[in-house]
């Protein structure tokens, strides 16, 4: 029979008229069992600490009310977690260190809903932005806050019982803290739960022989074992438990075929008690809260009482970012530094959703922070976080493992390149168990069920496409050398099949030469882990045979920057990016990323013979980038730069100047506003040009171009905002004014809709304020007669050719004028001369070829 009570001293117990007839005694400290006692009047000095399920103990208000004892111990409970509970232990941590909690915590988005397949798919391949759209789909009307987990549903139930689960890093243990701290500050669920317990599932592991419920929490606080008792006794309803890392709690025994036990007091082997708690068989009154990783949710959900609630930590938001990263920092400018840097790449930001991912950038971006480097060489290598994350799952999230290191990391490599080559993210069961020993154990994997119309099916993946071409890579280059090489050599034969195309398993080689790098062999090397130097010989050759195969495809040149970059060894890449001599991008979407890369890979040289990104659209932010680079290219051309106001065209304008991009041999760049306005600044052998597509000011009579020539020295002295106003409003009074600033003009080319005899008259007034000139041309669609006699008339001869050409209607009325007009038969060419020798004009019959 359950015990039922514990009585302090001898004690009697008289039946009233309505009840059984008992009587009990037990001597003083003794225990006694007895059947429910229901409408009895007891005497003596009785405590009375558990009520058997499912009979309800009757008390007198007076009793439901807390005693002044049991509200002190609480008091000195709460006191002692919030001591223990505001300080985090990081895993770099030496002896006494600890930061607040408050400086660490951050919320991270937590949802209340089963995924379909579909939406799992979503969540593992989208990166960067589209990965953050995906979250802030999932947040928009599931997502839920610690201290509403237990609130009703929309049928109005409550749950006893919450799966709080999460992958490894993701944060759960961390958000246990944060409920517990919030729990004792007073913050969260003050009047819901009176007492909350922690019960660590890693620790129960390590309690020895057999132990009562009451036993294993006061290893797990601070409160005797007869403090514990007595606040169990009073409200249980009102009692939480937090079970912490169910995954990690070792089942040993077969808990489906124990007898029950329903008693706090009983003893029984720790993960026995346990599993009596989650199954409501002991205190069913009281609520629980159980975190695991996916891989053991399955199990205990069929353990857990109900009503249960599943909940789900996704990680971090991209808010959620953002805010660890402020509180991590904690000043302006460095979390600026650092934030901006981590959001430009795709692989990182997205990977940031992991909140121990976050930790370490974070704490690798601080380091350098504090050695005075720039935070860009803070993450040498995408690889080198990816690295750091594993080598922390494997150091605290993988105690108990049934197999080596190597064995583990071999074979998720092996299920990595299966699902690569199949193209699947989301893993059968049975090809996971052939490949995986103990998937439920692997901290890299994730777990879930995929409703197949009357069934359910299990199925697993890695915690983002990202980790499986990690995986994938790393299992390629530890492979012995003949085996490596063959793996690779089947590899590259599939992405060879999509000529001009970027490579299908891009991110799987980039990671690969990522793991060459020195720093990085050796993190592997202590964790058992060799890559062969013919297999590292290999990679290398290959990449310099493609370099030379693939020069004209524009599309795999950041491949292969972002292999360099991984690999970052500075003599290889120099040998590579010489060699390479001529970077075409054409047409290339370029991320910042891709200008970190650039940047590096030019760094390590003295001189690269040319750099086109034609077609490519960067922004003055991405050009600022890689500006201090391009004068290592004797030849730049068509850099295109989209600037968003006249003040940022400025200010781009005044930097480039100030570079030593001006030393280029040749450096062609276009500046393109948000009016759809441009300025192309294009340096050759010293000289500066200029040229301004400028806004019509009337049909008919209009400026369309302007360019001017000049020395390098005479950009110092530009006045860039008076240029960039004048772009827009294409005043001719305003542009005289600007060319008028010049004082070492050299050429000036213009294009206006009709010679008329305003800008004939401004073609002299040119000549007249513009004497270190030695070319003007002007080119026109029609020129006119008014124009030519203000031509013909002038006095003005200048020492050098100004040459006007364009068409001339012969017709005696209604001539053309207009460009719609060009093609008639009436039209003849003109040339006209104005020197020192004076005025001459030749006319041709229009060429119509």
């Amino acid at each position: 029979m359950d015990s039922l009570y514990e009585f302090r001293s001898k004690k009697n117990i008289s039946t009233s008229h309505s009840g059984p007839n008992v009587s009990a005694a037990a001597q003083s400290g003794g225990h006694i069992t007895a059947p429910v006692l229901t409408n009895n009047t007891i005497t003596g000095n009785v405590h009375i600490i558990h009520n058997a399920p499912g009979f309800a103990l009757y008390r007198p208000p007076s009793e439901k009310t807390q005693t002044s004892a049991s509200r002190s111990v609480i008091i000195n409970y709460k006191k002692l977690i919030c001591s223990e509970y505001q300080c985090v232990t990081e895993y770099n941590s030496r002896p006494g260190e600890h930061v607040l909690l408050s400086e660490r915590y951050t919320q991270p988005l937590i949802i209340q809903k089963h995924r379909d397949q579909k939406e799992r798919e979503e969540e593992i391949c989208s990166s960067g932005e589209s990965f953050q759209q995906v979250l802030r789909s999932r947040s928009s009307g599931d997502s839920v806050h610690l201290n509403s987990l237990f609130d009703r549903d929309s049928h109005g139930i409550s749950p006893s019982a919450v799966i709080l689960q999460g992958n490894s890093g993701n944060g759960k243990s961390f958000t246990v803290q944060k409920i517990m701290m919030d729990w004792a500050s007073g913050d969260l669920y003050k009047e819901r739960f009176d007492i909350v317990f922690h019960l660590k599932c890693k620790e129960i592991n390590r309690i020895p022989g057999k132990k009562s419920l009451v036993e294993i929490l006061s290893y797990s606080c601070s409160l005797t074992s007869d403090q514990i008792s007595q606040m169990l006794q009073h409200s249980p309803e009102k009692v939480l438990f937090i079970i912490d890392g169910f995954d990690e709690l070792r089942l040993t025994q077969d808990i489906y075929g124990m007898s029950p036990n329903t008693d706090p007091l009983q003893k029984a082997p720790p993960e026995v008690v346990l599993c009596d708690l989650l199954r409501g068989r002991i205190l069913p009154e009281s609520f629980l809260l159980v975190t695991s990783r996916s891989t053991a949710t399955d199990t205990l959900s069929n353990l857990l009482k109900g009503p249960q609630r599943f909940s789900e930590i996704m990680g971090f938001s991209e808010k959620g970012v953002e805010e660890y990263f402020q509180k991590f920092f904690q000043n302006e400018e460095l979390f600026g530094k650092a934030y901006t840097f981590v959001k430009a790449n795709e692989t990182l930001i997205t990977a940031c959703s992991i909140p121990v991912v976050c930790w370490i950038i974070c704490t690798t971006i601080k380091e350098r922070f504090k050695s005075g480097a720039d935070v860009t060489s803070g993450l040498e290598t995408t690889t080198s976080i990816y690295v750091d994350f594993v080598s922390t799952l494997l150091e605290h999230h993988c105690q108990g493992l049934s197999q080596s290191v190597p064995t583990l990391l071999r074979s998720l490599g092996q299920l990595a390149e299966r699902g690569m080559l199949e193209q699947q993210v989301l893993l059968d069961e049975k090809t996971v168990y052939e490949t995986v020993s103990d998937p439920a154990g692997n901290p890299f994997l994730c777990k879930f069920l995929i409703k197949r119309r009357i069934h359910q099916e299990t199925m697993f993946s890695f915690m983002h496409l990202s980790f499986q071409e990690f995986f994938t890579a790393l299992y390629y280059v530890i492979l012995d050398e003949e085996e490596s090489q063959r793996k690779w050599t089947q590899l590259f034969s599939i992405d060879n099949s999509s000529y001009g195309c970027p490579p299908r398993f891009a991110a799987v080689v980039q990671f690969a030469f990522g793991l060459l790098n020195k720093d990085v062999r050796y993190t592997l090397e202590k964790h058992g882990l060799f890559i062969h130097p013919k297999t590292q010989a290999h990679l290398k050759e290959w990449i310099l045979e493609e370099l030379q195969n693939n020069k004209t495809y524009s599309s795999k040149v950041f491949f292969f920057l972002h292999c360099f970059y991984e690999l970052h060894e500075k003599d290889f890449v120099k040998e590579a990016m010489e060699a390479w001599n001529r970077i075409d991008a054409y047409g290339a979407a370029i991320r910042r990323t891709d200008c970190w890369a650039l940047l590096y890979c030019s760094q390590c040289c003295q001189c690269i013979q040319e750099l086109s990104l034609l077609d490519c659209r960067l922004s003055s932010e991405k050009l600022l980038m890689i500006l201090p680079v391009l004068h290592k290219f004797k030849k730049v051309c068509c850099l295109t730069v989209e600037v968003s106001s006249d003040s940022d065209l400025v200010e781009l304008m005044c930097t480039l100047i100030r570079e030593q991009t001006l030393s280029s041999h040749c450096f062609d760049v276009r500046l393109l506003t948000s009016k759809s306005v441009s300025l192309d600044l294009s340096i050759s052998e010293g000289l500066s040009s200029i040229h301004l597509p400028l806004s019509p000011p009337n049909p008919g009579a209009s400026l369309q171009t302007l360019s001017f020539t000049f020395p390098h020295a005479a950009l110092i002295n530009i006045d860039w905002t008076s240029v960039a106003l004048t772009i827009h409003q294409g005043d001719s009074d305003a542009l005289m004014s600007v060319l008028c600033s010049f004082s070492k003009l050299k050429k000036i080319e213009m294009r206006v809709d009709c010679l008329s005899k305003m800008w004939a008259a401004w073609t002299l007034q040119i000549v007249q304020n513009c004497s270190s000139l030695t070319e003007l041309k002007v080119d026109t669609c029609y020129v006119l007669e008014e124009g030519i006699k203000i031509l013909q008339r002038s006095r003005t001869r200048p020492a050098y050719i100004v040459t006007v050409q364009g068409l001339m209607c012969n017709k005696q009325s209604q001539k053309c004028t207009h460009y719609e007009d060009r093609r008639c038969s009436c039209n003849q060419e003109v040339t006209i001369h104005l020197n020192s020798r004076g005025f001459s004009m030749e006319t041709r019959r229009k060429s119509w070829f």
